[in-house]
Protein backbone atom coordinates (compact mmCIF):
# COMPACT_ATOMS: atom_id res chain seq x y z
CA UNK A 1 0.00 0.00 0.00
CA UNK A 2 2.73 2.07 0.94
CA UNK A 3 4.12 1.44 -2.57
CA UNK A 4 0.69 2.80 -4.23
CA UNK A 5 0.53 6.00 -2.47
CA UNK A 6 3.15 8.22 -4.77
CA UNK A 7 1.82 6.22 -8.26
CA UNK A 8 -1.68 7.68 -6.66
CA UNK A 9 -0.41 11.13 -5.76
CA UNK A 10 1.72 11.38 -9.28
CA UNK A 11 -1.76 10.12 -11.04
CA UNK A 12 -3.46 13.11 -9.47
CA UNK A 13 -1.27 15.72 -10.31
CA UNK A 14 -0.82 14.41 -13.45
CA UNK A 15 -4.61 14.40 -14.68
CA UNK A 16 -4.94 18.04 -12.60
CA UNK A 17 -2.66 19.00 -14.72
CA UNK A 18 -3.66 17.56 -17.99
CA UNK A 19 -7.66 19.56 -16.82
CA UNK A 20 -6.14 22.46 -16.25
CA UNK A 21 -4.32 22.63 -19.49
CA UNK A 22 -7.22 21.71 -21.59
CA UNK A 23 -9.63 24.65 -19.58
CA UNK A 24 -7.01 27.27 -20.81
CA UNK A 25 -9.06 29.79 -23.42
CA UNK A 26 -7.34 30.28 -26.26
CA UNK A 27 -4.99 33.50 -26.89
CA UNK A 28 -7.44 36.61 -28.49
CA UNK A 29 -6.96 37.99 -32.31
CA UNK A 30 -4.59 40.69 -32.06
CA UNK A 31 -6.81 44.00 -31.90
CA UNK A 32 -5.03 46.75 -35.35
CA UNK A 33 -7.02 49.29 -36.28
CA UNK A 34 -6.56 53.21 -36.97
CA UNK A 35 -7.19 55.08 -33.47
CA UNK A 36 -6.28 58.38 -34.74
CA UNK A 37 -4.31 61.01 -36.76
CA UNK A 38 -2.70 64.86 -37.04
CA UNK A 39 -0.81 66.52 -39.62
CA UNK A 40 1.34 69.50 -38.11
CA UNK A 41 -0.76 69.06 -34.47
CA UNK A 42 -3.89 69.65 -35.87
CA UNK A 43 -6.96 66.72 -35.35
CA UNK A 44 -9.74 66.81 -37.82
CA UNK A 45 -12.29 64.22 -37.09
CA UNK A 46 -13.86 64.77 -40.90
CA UNK A 47 -9.93 63.74 -41.89
CA UNK A 48 -10.25 66.92 -44.33
CA UNK A 49 -6.74 68.88 -43.43
CA UNK A 50 -6.42 72.21 -45.71
CA UNK A 51 -3.99 74.94 -45.98
CA UNK A 52 -1.11 72.79 -45.10
CA UNK A 53 2.53 73.77 -45.25
CA UNK A 54 4.25 72.06 -48.12
CA UNK A 55 5.95 69.71 -45.87
CA UNK A 56 3.40 68.53 -43.57
CA UNK A 57 4.12 66.34 -40.94
CA UNK A 58 1.43 63.68 -40.51
CA UNK A 59 1.26 61.23 -37.65
CA UNK A 60 -1.44 58.16 -37.52
CA UNK A 61 -1.96 55.72 -35.12
CA UNK A 62 -2.90 52.41 -34.26
CA UNK A 63 -3.72 50.76 -31.45
CA UNK A 64 -1.00 48.23 -32.60
CA UNK A 65 2.73 48.26 -34.63
CA UNK A 66 2.70 48.17 -38.08
CA UNK A 67 5.02 46.26 -39.56
CA UNK A 68 7.60 48.99 -40.82
CA UNK A 69 8.25 46.00 -44.13
CA UNK A 70 4.16 46.48 -44.87
CA UNK A 71 3.89 50.02 -45.32
CA UNK A 72 5.85 50.82 -48.16
CA UNK A 73 2.97 48.62 -50.39
CA UNK A 74 -0.06 49.85 -48.36
CA UNK A 75 0.34 53.17 -47.98
CA UNK A 76 -0.09 55.88 -50.76
CA UNK A 77 0.06 59.78 -51.45
CA UNK A 78 -1.15 60.75 -54.62
CA UNK A 79 -2.10 64.17 -55.70
CA UNK A 80 -6.11 64.16 -57.02
CA UNK A 81 -4.94 63.90 -60.38
CA UNK A 82 -3.50 60.34 -59.83
CA UNK A 83 0.27 61.48 -59.86
CA UNK A 84 2.53 59.87 -56.53
CA UNK A 85 4.06 61.61 -53.93
CA UNK A 86 6.77 60.24 -52.25
CA UNK A 87 7.55 60.26 -48.55
CA UNK A 88 9.76 58.79 -45.43
CA UNK A 89 8.55 57.12 -42.62
CA UNK A 90 9.76 57.12 -39.01
CA UNK A 91 7.97 55.26 -36.04
CA UNK A 92 7.02 56.80 -32.64
CA UNK A 93 4.84 55.34 -29.56
CA UNK A 94 6.88 51.95 -29.01
CA UNK A 95 6.05 51.70 -32.64
CA UNK A 96 2.40 52.38 -32.97
CA UNK A 97 2.43 55.84 -34.06
CA UNK A 98 3.58 56.27 -37.83
CA UNK A 99 4.99 59.50 -39.04
CA UNK A 100 5.06 60.42 -42.41
CA UNK A 101 6.96 63.29 -44.19
CA UNK A 102 7.11 64.26 -47.88
CA UNK A 103 10.49 63.24 -49.35
CA UNK A 104 10.53 66.82 -50.86
CA UNK A 105 7.72 69.68 -51.04
CA UNK A 106 4.47 69.59 -51.73
CA UNK A 107 2.59 71.26 -54.22
CA UNK A 108 0.80 74.68 -53.16
CA UNK A 109 -2.54 75.05 -53.30
CA UNK A 110 -3.28 71.52 -54.13
CA UNK A 111 -5.11 68.31 -52.73
CA UNK A 112 -3.77 65.12 -52.20
CA UNK A 113 -5.26 61.57 -50.77
CA UNK A 114 -3.32 60.04 -48.33
CA UNK A 115 -4.14 56.50 -48.39
CA UNK A 116 -3.84 53.46 -46.08
CA UNK A 117 -4.88 50.37 -47.24
CA UNK A 118 -6.74 47.30 -45.56
CA UNK A 119 -3.93 45.11 -46.15
CA UNK A 120 -1.48 46.72 -43.84
CA UNK A 121 -0.11 44.42 -41.97
CA UNK A 122 0.95 44.82 -38.17
CA UNK A 123 4.29 43.34 -36.51
CA UNK A 124 1.95 39.87 -35.48
CA UNK A 125 0.62 39.83 -39.03
CA UNK A 126 -2.83 40.97 -38.51
CA UNK A 127 -4.38 43.04 -41.35
CA UNK A 128 -5.96 46.32 -40.50
CA UNK A 129 -9.67 46.30 -39.72
CA UNK A 130 -10.37 49.09 -42.26
CA UNK A 131 -8.58 51.22 -44.82
CA UNK A 132 -8.39 55.10 -44.23
CA UNK A 133 -8.06 57.98 -46.23
CA UNK A 134 -6.94 61.46 -44.88
CA UNK A 135 -7.59 64.42 -47.68
CA UNK A 136 -4.49 66.92 -47.16
CA UNK A 137 -4.69 70.53 -49.08
CA UNK A 138 -1.90 72.74 -49.18
CA UNK A 139 -1.91 76.15 -48.97
CA UNK A 140 0.69 79.15 -49.86
CA UNK A 141 3.86 78.64 -50.80
CA UNK A 142 5.83 81.73 -49.73
CA UNK A 143 9.06 81.39 -51.65
CA UNK A 144 9.15 84.26 -53.86
CA UNK A 145 8.20 83.63 -57.23
CA UNK A 146 10.06 86.24 -59.25
CA UNK A 147 13.15 87.96 -58.27
CA UNK A 148 13.14 90.89 -56.36
CA UNK A 149 13.29 94.70 -57.87
CA UNK A 150 13.02 98.08 -56.68
CA UNK A 151 9.76 99.30 -55.96
CA UNK A 152 9.09 101.98 -58.73
CA UNK A 153 10.44 98.80 -61.11
CA UNK A 154 7.73 96.63 -59.79
CA UNK A 155 5.04 99.57 -59.90
CA UNK A 156 6.54 100.11 -63.77
CA UNK A 157 6.12 96.36 -64.80
CA UNK A 158 2.32 96.02 -63.31
CA UNK A 159 1.19 99.28 -65.41
CA UNK A 160 3.00 98.09 -68.79
CA UNK A 161 1.97 94.34 -68.14
CA UNK A 162 -1.97 95.39 -67.51
CA UNK A 163 -2.18 97.96 -70.10
CA UNK A 164 -1.57 95.03 -72.45
CA UNK A 165 -5.15 93.69 -72.13
CA UNK A 166 -6.10 97.30 -73.26
CA UNK A 167 -3.23 97.85 -76.20
CA UNK A 168 -2.80 93.95 -77.28
CA UNK A 169 -6.30 93.00 -76.36
CA UNK A 170 -8.49 96.07 -77.41
CA UNK A 171 -11.12 94.75 -80.05
CA UNK A 172 -9.22 94.51 -83.78
CA UNK A 173 -12.05 96.68 -85.66
CA UNK A 174 -13.06 99.72 -82.99
CA UNK A 175 -10.18 99.76 -80.45
CA UNK A 176 -12.55 99.37 -77.64
CA UNK A 177 -11.84 97.28 -74.63
CA UNK A 178 -13.50 93.87 -74.56
CA UNK A 179 -15.92 93.25 -71.84
CA UNK A 180 -13.57 90.23 -70.15
CA UNK A 181 -10.46 88.01 -71.75
CA UNK A 182 -13.64 85.86 -73.31
CA UNK A 183 -15.59 88.47 -74.36
CA UNK A 184 -15.20 87.67 -78.46
CA UNK A 185 -17.06 90.76 -80.21
CA UNK A 186 -18.38 92.39 -76.78
CA UNK A 187 -16.82 95.53 -75.66
CA UNK A 188 -18.03 97.43 -72.21
CA UNK A 189 -18.51 101.62 -73.06
CA UNK A 190 -17.09 102.23 -69.22
CA UNK A 191 -14.21 100.01 -69.49
CA UNK A 192 -13.01 101.94 -72.82
CA UNK A 193 -13.49 104.87 -70.89
CA UNK A 194 -10.81 103.57 -68.39
CA UNK A 195 -8.54 102.21 -71.55
CA UNK A 196 -8.55 105.31 -73.02
CA UNK A 197 -7.14 106.90 -69.71
CA UNK A 198 -4.59 103.87 -70.05
CA UNK A 199 -3.60 104.65 -73.08
CA UNK A 200 -2.43 108.48 -71.95
CA UNK A 201 -0.49 106.73 -68.89
CA UNK A 202 0.98 104.30 -71.59
CA UNK A 203 2.16 107.55 -73.73
CA UNK A 204 3.24 109.05 -70.55
CA UNK A 205 5.16 106.23 -69.31
CA UNK A 206 6.73 105.55 -72.72
CA UNK A 207 5.44 101.74 -72.98
CA UNK A 208 4.13 103.25 -76.67
CA UNK A 209 5.09 106.33 -78.53
CA UNK A 210 2.40 109.59 -78.90
CA UNK A 211 1.86 108.85 -82.41
CA UNK A 212 0.84 105.43 -81.81
CA UNK A 213 -1.68 106.30 -78.89
CA UNK A 214 -2.85 109.14 -80.81
CA UNK A 215 -3.83 106.67 -83.51
CA UNK A 216 -5.67 104.07 -81.78
CA UNK A 217 -7.53 107.40 -80.00
CA UNK A 218 -8.67 108.38 -83.14
CA UNK A 219 -9.62 104.73 -84.25
CA UNK A 220 -11.69 104.92 -80.99
CA UNK A 221 -13.24 108.20 -81.50
CA UNK A 222 -14.12 107.58 -84.98
CA UNK A 223 -16.09 104.62 -84.22
CA UNK A 224 -17.43 105.68 -81.31
CA UNK A 225 -18.85 109.08 -83.16
CA UNK A 226 -20.15 107.27 -86.52
CA UNK A 227 -21.05 103.69 -85.66
CA UNK A 228 -21.53 103.02 -82.27
CA UNK A 229 -25.29 103.25 -80.90
CA UNK A 230 -26.51 106.15 -79.01
CA UNK A 231 -29.78 106.93 -77.20
CA UNK A 232 -30.08 110.43 -76.45
CA UNK A 233 -26.03 110.92 -77.03
CA UNK A 234 -25.48 107.99 -74.33
CA UNK A 235 -23.89 104.67 -74.90
CA UNK A 236 -25.23 101.05 -73.97
CA UNK A 237 -23.41 99.12 -71.02
CA UNK A 238 -21.92 96.59 -73.96
CA UNK A 239 -21.59 97.28 -77.95
CA UNK A 240 -20.58 94.63 -80.56
CA UNK A 241 -17.10 95.75 -81.05
CA UNK A 242 -17.09 95.60 -84.39
CA UNK A 243 -20.51 96.94 -86.12
CA UNK A 244 -21.42 99.29 -83.32
CA UNK A 245 -24.47 97.58 -82.19
CA UNK A 246 -26.43 97.53 -78.95
CA UNK A 247 -25.51 93.94 -77.07
CA UNK A 248 -28.25 93.96 -74.39
CA UNK A 249 -26.39 93.74 -70.92
CA UNK A 250 -29.97 91.85 -69.55
CA UNK A 251 -33.62 91.61 -71.26
CA UNK A 252 -34.54 95.32 -70.87
CA UNK A 253 -31.02 97.03 -70.49
CA UNK A 254 -30.98 97.24 -74.30
CA UNK A 255 -30.44 100.93 -74.58
CA UNK A 256 -28.81 103.92 -72.66
CA UNK A 257 -26.48 103.34 -69.35
CA UNK A 258 -26.04 107.06 -68.05
CA UNK A 259 -23.42 105.53 -65.66
CA UNK A 260 -21.30 104.07 -67.98
CA UNK A 261 -21.30 106.60 -70.61
CA UNK A 262 -19.94 109.00 -67.80
CA UNK A 263 -16.94 106.59 -67.39
CA UNK A 264 -16.24 107.00 -70.95
CA UNK A 265 -16.54 110.41 -71.29
CA UNK A 266 -14.11 110.84 -68.12
CA UNK A 267 -11.65 109.00 -70.51
CA UNK A 268 -12.36 110.99 -73.45
CA UNK A 269 -12.53 114.44 -71.59
CA UNK A 270 -8.86 113.23 -70.09
CA UNK A 271 -7.50 112.41 -73.43
CA UNK A 272 -8.50 115.62 -74.94
CA UNK A 273 -6.39 117.09 -72.51
CA UNK A 274 -3.69 115.36 -72.68
CA UNK A 275 -3.21 115.59 -77.07
CA UNK A 276 -2.98 119.44 -76.65
CA UNK A 277 -0.85 119.90 -79.69
CA UNK A 278 -1.55 122.01 -82.41
CA UNK A 279 -1.22 119.46 -85.01
CA UNK A 280 -3.75 118.72 -87.59
CA UNK A 281 -4.33 115.28 -85.86
CA UNK A 282 -4.37 116.04 -82.68
CA UNK A 283 -6.84 118.85 -83.17
CA UNK A 284 -9.08 116.56 -85.17
CA UNK A 285 -9.16 114.36 -82.14
CA UNK A 286 -10.22 116.90 -79.67
CA UNK A 287 -13.14 118.15 -82.02
CA UNK A 288 -13.91 115.05 -82.52
CA UNK A 289 -14.24 113.68 -78.57
CA UNK A 290 -16.30 117.03 -78.01
CA UNK A 291 -18.91 116.64 -80.78
CA UNK A 292 -19.41 112.77 -78.86
CA UNK A 293 -19.32 114.13 -75.13
CA UNK A 294 -21.70 117.64 -75.98
CA UNK A 295 -24.44 115.80 -77.40
CA UNK A 296 -24.93 113.43 -74.17
CA UNK A 297 -28.19 114.43 -73.08
CA UNK A 298 -27.88 114.38 -69.32
CA UNK A 299 -30.78 116.26 -68.62
CA UNK A 300 -33.11 114.26 -70.52
CA UNK A 301 -32.14 111.75 -67.85
CA UNK A 302 -34.37 112.93 -65.49
CA UNK A 303 -36.99 111.37 -66.97
CA UNK A 304 -39.68 114.27 -67.26
CA UNK A 305 -37.74 116.89 -65.46
CA UNK A 306 -37.60 115.16 -61.88
CA UNK A 307 -34.47 115.69 -59.68
CA UNK A 308 -32.85 112.68 -59.96
CA UNK A 309 -31.35 111.05 -62.28
CA UNK A 310 -31.49 107.62 -63.86
CA UNK A 311 -29.16 105.26 -65.06
CA UNK A 312 -31.17 103.07 -68.10
CA UNK A 313 -33.89 103.83 -70.51
CA UNK A 314 -34.48 101.67 -73.24
CA UNK A 315 -36.01 102.09 -76.83
CA UNK A 316 -38.39 99.46 -76.50
CA UNK A 317 -38.88 99.26 -72.37
CA UNK A 318 -38.21 103.14 -71.92
CA UNK A 319 -37.53 103.52 -67.84
CA UNK A 320 -38.92 100.05 -67.11
CA UNK A 321 -35.49 99.76 -65.48
CA UNK A 322 -36.46 102.22 -63.34
CA UNK A 323 -32.92 102.92 -61.07
CA UNK A 324 -32.30 106.18 -59.85
CA UNK A 325 -29.25 107.43 -59.52
CA UNK A 326 -28.48 107.86 -55.75
CA UNK A 327 -25.58 108.50 -53.52
CA UNK A 328 -23.26 107.04 -52.25
CA UNK A 329 -21.87 104.59 -54.44
CA UNK A 330 -19.54 105.05 -57.84
CA UNK A 331 -21.78 107.27 -59.49
CA UNK A 332 -20.55 110.99 -58.46
CA UNK A 333 -18.75 111.32 -61.95
CA UNK A 334 -22.09 111.12 -63.39
CA UNK A 335 -23.77 114.19 -61.81
CA UNK A 336 -20.24 116.11 -62.33
CA UNK A 337 -20.57 115.82 -65.75
CA UNK A 338 -23.93 116.25 -66.43
CA UNK A 339 -23.53 119.83 -64.23
CA UNK A 340 -20.96 120.48 -66.47
CA UNK A 341 -22.67 119.92 -69.42
CA UNK A 342 -23.07 123.27 -71.76
CA UNK A 343 -26.09 122.02 -74.01
CA UNK A 344 -27.90 119.67 -71.19
CA UNK A 345 -27.01 120.53 -67.34
CA UNK A 346 -28.39 119.80 -64.77
CA UNK A 347 -29.52 122.00 -61.86
CA UNK A 348 -27.66 122.13 -58.08
CA UNK A 349 -30.89 121.21 -56.88
CA UNK A 350 -30.73 117.51 -58.78
CA UNK A 351 -27.41 116.91 -57.39
CA UNK A 352 -28.65 117.81 -53.50
CA UNK A 353 -32.26 116.06 -54.03
CA UNK A 354 -31.09 113.11 -56.40
CA UNK A 355 -27.57 112.34 -55.65
CA UNK A 356 -26.95 113.35 -52.18
CA UNK A 357 -30.69 112.55 -50.93
CA UNK A 358 -30.64 115.74 -49.31
CA UNK A 359 -28.00 114.55 -47.02
CA UNK A 360 -29.23 111.40 -46.44
CA UNK A 361 -26.46 109.24 -47.86
CA UNK A 362 -24.27 110.74 -44.83
CA UNK A 363 -23.20 107.67 -42.61
CA UNK A 364 -20.80 109.68 -39.86
CA UNK A 365 -20.33 105.57 -37.92
CA UNK A 366 -16.80 104.46 -36.99
CA UNK A 367 -15.70 100.93 -38.20
CA UNK A 368 -12.71 99.59 -36.87
CA UNK A 369 -12.07 102.64 -35.32
CA UNK A 370 -12.62 105.25 -38.40
CA UNK A 371 -14.90 107.34 -38.68
CA UNK A 372 -16.91 106.69 -42.58
CA UNK A 373 -18.59 110.41 -43.47
CA UNK A 374 -20.82 108.58 -45.97
CA UNK A 375 -22.19 105.53 -47.79
CA UNK A 376 -23.62 102.12 -46.33
CA UNK A 377 -21.81 100.25 -43.33
CA UNK A 378 -18.58 99.90 -43.54
CA UNK A 379 -18.11 101.43 -47.12
CA UNK A 380 -19.01 99.22 -49.07
CA UNK A 381 -17.24 97.76 -52.40
CA UNK A 382 -13.99 99.73 -52.80
CA UNK A 383 -14.77 100.42 -56.47
CA UNK A 384 -16.92 103.36 -54.96
CA UNK A 385 -13.47 105.38 -54.23
CA UNK A 386 -11.93 104.33 -57.80
CA UNK A 387 -14.47 104.36 -60.52
CA UNK A 388 -15.48 108.26 -60.35
CA UNK A 389 -12.03 109.37 -58.88
CA UNK A 390 -10.21 108.20 -61.62
CA UNK A 391 -10.48 111.89 -62.77
CA UNK A 392 -11.90 113.72 -59.64
CA UNK A 393 -9.21 114.57 -57.62
CA UNK A 394 -10.46 113.69 -54.09
CA UNK A 395 -7.30 115.49 -52.24
CA UNK A 396 -8.75 118.47 -50.76
CA UNK A 397 -11.93 118.61 -51.77
CA UNK A 398 -15.15 119.08 -50.54
CA UNK A 399 -18.53 119.71 -50.39
CA UNK A 400 -21.47 120.45 -48.42
CA UNK A 401 -21.82 116.75 -47.63
CA UNK A 402 -18.00 115.28 -46.96
CA UNK A 403 -14.52 115.96 -47.23
CA UNK A 404 -13.50 113.79 -50.11
CA UNK A 405 -10.46 112.70 -49.22
CA UNK A 406 -11.17 111.75 -45.84
CA UNK A 407 -13.67 109.74 -47.37
CA UNK A 408 -11.77 107.62 -49.97
CA UNK A 409 -8.88 106.79 -47.25
CA UNK A 410 -11.36 106.03 -44.57
CA UNK A 411 -13.59 103.59 -47.04
CA UNK A 412 -10.18 102.11 -47.50
CA UNK A 413 -8.87 101.65 -44.23
CA UNK A 414 -11.86 100.25 -43.49
CA UNK A 415 -11.86 97.77 -45.89
CA UNK A 416 -8.14 96.75 -45.07
CA UNK A 417 -8.65 96.74 -41.20
CA UNK A 418 -11.73 94.06 -41.90
CA UNK A 419 -9.21 92.01 -43.81
CA UNK A 420 -6.11 92.46 -41.35
CA UNK A 421 -8.58 91.60 -38.42
CA UNK A 422 -10.18 88.68 -40.34
CA UNK A 423 -13.45 88.10 -38.16
CA UNK A 424 -14.75 85.35 -40.25
CA UNK A 425 -11.17 83.63 -39.97
CA UNK A 426 -10.79 83.10 -43.70
CA UNK A 427 -7.36 81.77 -44.81
CA UNK A 428 -4.92 84.02 -45.96
CA UNK A 429 -6.20 87.10 -44.78
CA UNK A 430 -3.45 90.03 -43.70
CA UNK A 431 -1.93 92.88 -44.08
CA UNK A 432 -0.42 91.93 -47.35
CA UNK A 433 -3.46 89.96 -48.31
CA UNK A 434 -6.54 92.40 -48.65
CA UNK A 435 -8.97 93.98 -50.56
CA UNK A 436 -12.75 93.26 -51.37
CA UNK A 437 -14.80 95.12 -54.44
CA UNK A 438 -17.05 93.87 -57.10
CA UNK A 439 -14.79 91.22 -59.10
CA UNK A 440 -15.26 87.43 -60.67
CA UNK A 441 -16.00 84.98 -58.18
CA UNK A 442 -15.91 81.02 -57.08
CA UNK A 443 -19.23 81.13 -57.79
CA UNK A 444 -19.51 83.48 -60.91
CA UNK A 445 -19.21 87.09 -60.08
CA UNK A 446 -19.81 89.09 -57.19
CA UNK A 447 -19.80 92.05 -55.19
CA UNK A 448 -17.59 91.59 -52.02
CA UNK A 449 -17.30 94.12 -49.33
CA UNK A 450 -17.32 93.35 -45.36
CA UNK A 451 -21.14 92.79 -45.12
CA UNK A 452 -20.71 90.80 -48.20
CA UNK A 453 -17.47 88.54 -47.82
CA UNK A 454 -17.09 84.54 -48.49
CA UNK A 455 -12.93 84.96 -49.13
CA UNK A 456 -12.18 86.24 -52.42
CA UNK A 457 -9.62 88.83 -52.96
CA UNK A 458 -9.68 91.04 -55.74
CA UNK A 459 -6.28 92.14 -56.67
CA UNK A 460 -7.71 95.47 -57.74
CA UNK A 461 -9.31 96.66 -54.67
CA UNK A 462 -5.64 96.97 -53.11
CA UNK A 463 -3.65 98.35 -56.27
CA UNK A 464 -6.29 100.86 -57.01
CA UNK A 465 -6.49 102.15 -53.91
CA UNK A 466 -2.39 103.44 -54.06
CA UNK A 467 -3.75 107.06 -53.49
CA UNK A 468 -5.00 106.36 -50.06
CA UNK A 469 -3.14 103.88 -48.68
CA UNK A 470 0.57 103.49 -49.94
CA UNK A 471 1.96 101.23 -47.67
CA UNK A 472 -0.49 98.82 -47.34
CA UNK A 473 -1.17 98.67 -51.22
CA UNK A 474 2.74 98.15 -51.56
CA UNK A 475 2.44 95.33 -49.12
CA UNK A 476 -0.48 94.01 -50.86
CA UNK A 477 1.28 94.25 -54.27
CA UNK A 478 4.36 92.52 -53.52
CA UNK A 479 2.94 89.93 -51.52
CA UNK A 480 0.64 89.37 -55.01
CA UNK A 481 3.62 89.74 -56.96
CA UNK A 482 5.93 87.76 -55.17
CA UNK A 483 4.72 85.75 -53.50
CA UNK A 484 0.98 84.37 -55.06
CA UNK A 485 2.63 85.45 -59.05
CA UNK A 486 3.05 81.47 -60.39
CA UNK A 487 -0.67 81.28 -59.76
CA UNK A 488 -1.78 85.35 -60.21
CA UNK A 489 0.09 86.91 -62.23
CA UNK A 490 -0.68 86.57 -66.74
CA UNK A 491 -0.65 87.94 -70.02
CA UNK A 492 -2.37 91.37 -69.06
CA UNK A 493 -1.34 91.97 -65.30
CA UNK A 494 -2.95 90.19 -62.21
CA UNK A 495 -5.81 87.77 -62.68
CA UNK A 496 -8.93 89.51 -61.51
CA UNK A 497 -9.70 87.48 -58.08
CA UNK A 498 -8.65 84.69 -55.85
CA UNK A 499 -9.46 83.26 -52.86
CA UNK A 500 -6.57 80.92 -50.72
CA UNK A 501 -9.36 79.57 -48.23
CA UNK A 502 -10.82 77.75 -51.61
CA UNK A 503 -7.38 77.05 -53.50
CA UNK A 504 -9.32 79.30 -56.57
CA UNK A 505 -7.57 81.42 -59.48
CA UNK A 506 -9.69 83.13 -61.54
CA UNK A 507 -8.48 83.05 -65.12
CA UNK A 508 -9.97 85.95 -65.95
CA UNK A 509 -9.13 89.57 -66.98
CA UNK A 510 -11.81 92.68 -66.49
CA UNK A 511 -11.73 96.12 -68.22
CA UNK A 512 -13.44 97.33 -65.01
CA UNK A 513 -10.91 95.93 -62.98
CA UNK A 514 -7.48 96.37 -65.13
CA UNK A 515 -7.74 99.86 -65.96
CA UNK A 516 -8.19 101.46 -62.38
CA UNK A 517 -5.35 99.60 -61.86
CA UNK A 518 -3.16 101.60 -63.83
CA UNK A 519 -4.67 104.75 -63.80
CA UNK A 520 -5.06 104.90 -59.75
CA UNK A 521 -1.10 103.92 -59.28
CA UNK A 522 -0.73 106.68 -61.83
CA UNK A 523 -2.68 109.50 -60.11
CA UNK A 524 -0.51 108.19 -56.64
CA UNK A 525 2.73 107.88 -59.14
CA UNK A 526 2.28 111.57 -60.87
CA UNK A 527 -1.15 112.62 -60.28
CA UNK A 528 -1.49 112.79 -64.17
CA UNK A 529 -5.18 111.49 -65.13
CA UNK A 530 -6.34 113.84 -61.70
CA UNK A 531 -4.46 117.15 -63.18
CA UNK A 532 -5.64 116.63 -67.25
CA UNK A 533 -9.22 115.66 -66.04
CA UNK A 534 -9.51 118.90 -63.61
CA UNK A 535 -7.75 120.97 -65.96
CA UNK A 536 -11.19 120.62 -68.08
CA UNK A 537 -12.72 124.20 -67.95
CA UNK A 538 -16.08 122.72 -68.62
CA UNK A 539 -15.66 120.31 -64.97
CA UNK A 540 -14.41 123.35 -63.04
CA UNK A 541 -17.55 125.14 -63.95
CA UNK A 542 -19.37 122.30 -63.31
CA UNK A 543 -17.90 121.65 -60.09
CA UNK A 544 -18.20 125.01 -59.12
CA UNK A 545 -22.29 124.86 -59.90
CA UNK A 546 -22.47 122.04 -57.43
CA UNK A 547 -20.75 123.72 -54.25
CA UNK A 548 -17.12 121.77 -54.45
CA UNK A 549 -14.43 123.63 -53.65
CA UNK A 550 -10.51 122.55 -53.12
CA UNK A 551 -7.86 123.00 -55.45
CA UNK A 552 -8.16 124.32 -59.11
CA UNK A 553 -11.53 124.56 -58.78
Amino acid sequence: MRFLIPIILSCYFLFAGCKEKAEETPAAAEDFSYSGSSVDGQVQPSLLYTNLGLMPAVRISFTAAPDPGSVAANIFLNETSGAAATFNTSFENEGKTLLLTPAAPLLSFKSYILTISGELRSKKNSALKNSVTLNLRTGIDLSNKFPVIPDHQLLDLVQKQTFKYFWDFAHPVSGLARERNTSGNTVTSGGSGFGIMAIVVAVSRSFISRTEGLERLQKIVSFLGTKARRFHGAFPHWLDGGTGDVIPFSTKDNGADLVETSYLVQGLLTARQYFDGQSPAEAKLRNDINGICNTVEWSWFRKGGGNVLYWHWSPDFNWEIGLPIRGWNEALITYVLAASSTDYAISKEVYDTGWAKNGAMANGVSYFGVQLPLGPANGGPLFFSHYSFLGINPFGLSDAYANYEVQNKAHTLINYTYCRTNPKGYTGYSEECWGLTASDDINGYMVHDPGNDNGVISPTAALSSFPYTPEESMRALKFFYYKLGDRLWGTYGFYDAFSLKDAWFAGSFLAIDQGPVIIMIENYRSGLLWNLFMSCPEVRTGMQKLGFTGPGI
